[in-house]
């Protein structure tokens, strides 16, 4: 029993080594917090806030891994009630929430989570819409599913962003098979897709007509993206994912564009092997910046408030490694600076700015916290 414990210590500290000892050559540093804020909970004692948005009278919705959806009006928390069944697994469960853009004309409510409807044991990532009426979901509509179900505990994704012309898009990582789905445009897993509203394929979506194909694809060589935003300057969809040990990347996302994962990274496994031993090809996306020892990002949101005028203009992503949200300042689609907020607040899952112009994080263990201005 002592010669496991000690190998099995020998291998923790190797891989701490390993990841402590990845260096990103003419990096930007990060910059110690500037404590000019407060940190108020607005809703406490949720386990794993995933996803929250606004509903037109100002109340929070917040999905909870487990399964919960949670309705939050002046610091009381309401469950919401005739949520899916979920697939709660390792990293699966309820994931991201979104209303509709044109919500107060139609009520449509967006959610993914993991669920084990369909082929195959175990579960995958799926969309639906649904309506909120006395409390409880109704008008329930599947509009997509993954397949096929696994029972893999890993990369489920999930994101989901809007753009300008209406179209919903949706991120699913590759489900712990990282050799087989990401380059394989007839496979779910380790792709963003782009639906219409309803759930119908645009016809104009890079892969419709390709035999055998998922049609919903809009790009590929994703491995495990878990914050989306829209630019509000240019339109365009920004992705950040997932690296395995080293390599968080943000991406904008292109139409078709294959963005690498596992041809090319920048980082390594995580008993310290090789993926691949390149970080660059031709006909692969470069990301626009990426993150040497990974922070493991979640969460990401444009800050177009005037309530921070220092970081408006500017781009947040959660940390769940080091616990801290992180600003990343823009000179346009460059990073040019990087600053630590709210360090040791704890695993930042989400953060996005409510309607009132105050930013919000979904840390897990706590629940709601919100930044404050002084």
């Amino acid at each position: 029993m002592k010669k496991i414990t000690l190998v099995s210590l020998s291998i923790i500290s190797f891989l701490s080594f390993s990841c402590d000892a990845q260096v990103k050559s003419n990096d930007i540093p990060i910059k110690d917090e500037v404590k000019n804020y407060t940190l108020e909970t607005v809703a406490s004692d949720i386990a794993i806030p995933w996803g929250m948005t606004w509903l037109p009278d100002g109340t929070m919705l917040v999905t909870e891994k487990s399964g919960v959806l949670y309705q939050v009006k002046n610091g009381t928390k309401t469950e919401i009630k005739n949520v899916p069944k979920v697939y709660a697994r390792g990293q699966g469960g309820l994931l991201d929430i979104a209303l509709h853009p044109e919500y107060a004309k139609n009520g449509w409510i967006y959610m993914t989570f993991a669920s084990d409807e369909g082929e195959g044991t175990g579960g995958h990532t799926k969309l639906i819409r649904a309506k909120l009426l006395d409390g409880s979901l109704t008008q329930i509509e599947s509009l997509y599913k993954a397949t096929p179900n696994t029972t893999k505990g890993q990369h489920f994704g999930s994101r989901i962003v809007f753009d300008n012309d209406g179209y919903l898009f949706f991120s699913i990582g590759e489900r712990g098979e990282h050799f087989v789905n990401p380059q394989d445009i007839k496979r779910d897993g380790g792709k963003i897709y782009r639906l219409n509203d309803d759930g119908s394929i645009p016809k104009d979506n890079p892969f419709v007509g390709q035999t055998g194909a998922k049609e919903a694809i809009y790009t590929y060589g994703n491995r495990n993206p878990q914050g989306m935003a829209k630019n509000p300057v240019t339109g365009a969809i920004w992705a950040h994912e997932h690296g395995p040990q080293g390599g968080d990347e943000i991406n904008i996302i292109k139409k078709g564009v294959n963005y690498g994962w596992p041809v090319v990274t920048y980082g390594i496994d995580y008993d310290g092997t090789t993926i691949s031993k390149e970080n660059e090809k031709p006909g692969i996306e470069k990301p626009i910046y990426y993150w040497l020892p990974s922070i493991a990002p979640s969460g990401m949101t444009f800050v177009t408030s005037d309530k921070y005028p220092d970081w408006k203009g500017h781009l947040l992503v959660g940390s769940l490694k080091f616990q801290y949200l992180e600003l990343l300042k823009l000179k346009g689609s460059e990073v040019i600076d990087r600053q630590k907020i709210a360090t040791g607040v704890g695993r930042v899952r989400n953060v996005a700015q409510g309607p009132d112009g105050y930013i919000y994080m979904g840390v897990e263990g706590k629940g709601i916290v919100k930044i404050i201005p002084n």
